[in-house]
């Protein structure tokens, strides 16, 4: 039996493949992508990533026990972590840290951050979790997929540092916990009653990490 996360991505394979092959992605992997677009998009994470460390705060309100508080604190705790890398990027294209903290929220980045809130606002950790996973659990696979090919860790791919970053074992540690913390809510929560909705979590928060990219690569507002 295939865990929660890879049975929610093979009944939403038409949302993942415009998400993890999207041509923002692609310029990523390749060394192609123009280099505002990597900028606006470094900028708006770094935004997006402050909303999620609120969703994991709210996940550990809801946490049916200690273990899964404890690794809901770590997972904030990682993300707090991880916008270090964004500092770092973002000066290399000039960006300061107070630039990232001043800036304003695209209409992608509240459309998709506020989603994943709602899920959880509205919902239990399960529904949450669930909103959460594409990113978590899509961004190691992406990155992995491209390191694997010859651009992706190439020395004149500029987004290299991106690629190294989550394909590194750091980073598939963070990805395979949330996988495992998805399956130990499933064990006790999920019913195939319920599964119909948490696929439509899935799907939505799919497509809006697809219009993430996109918004990147539009550098839209």
């Amino acid at each position: 039996m295939p865990d929660l996360f890879d049975r929610l991505k093979a009944d939403a394979a038409t949302e993942w493949r415009a998400y993890v092959d999207h041509l923002f992605v692609r310029g990523l992997g390749d060394g192609s992508l123009p280099k505002e677009c990597f900028r606006h998009y470094l900028v708006q994470d770094y935004l997006f990533l402050i909303q999620f460390v609120r969703a994991y705060a709210l996940g550990v309100y809801k946490a049916p026990d200690l273990e899964t508080m404890r690794y809901l604190t770590g997972a904030a705790a990682a993300i707090l972590e991880e916008m270090k890398l964004h500092v770092r990027l973002s000066a290399e294209w000039g960006a300061s840290e107070a630039d990232l903290a001043t800036a304003t929220e695209a209409r992608a980045t509240i459309a998709y951050t506020r989603f994943v809130l709602d899920a959880g606002m509205q919902g239990d950790l399960l529904d949450l979790m669930t909103a959460l996973s594409p990113c978590v659990i899509g961004y190691s696979e992406i990155a992995t997929t491209w390191a694997r090919r010859p651009r992706g860790l190439a020395a004149d791919n500029p987004y290299r540092g991106w690629v190294a970053e989550y394909s590194a074992e750091p980073y598939r540690a963070v990805a395979d916990a949330a996988r495992t913390a998805l399956d130990r809510l499933a064990a006790t929560q999920l019913s195939e009653g319920r599964y119909p909705r948490l696929l439509q979590i899935f799907r939505q928060a799919t497509r809006l990490e697809a219009d993430f990219w996109q918004m990147g690569l539009d550098r839209a507002e």
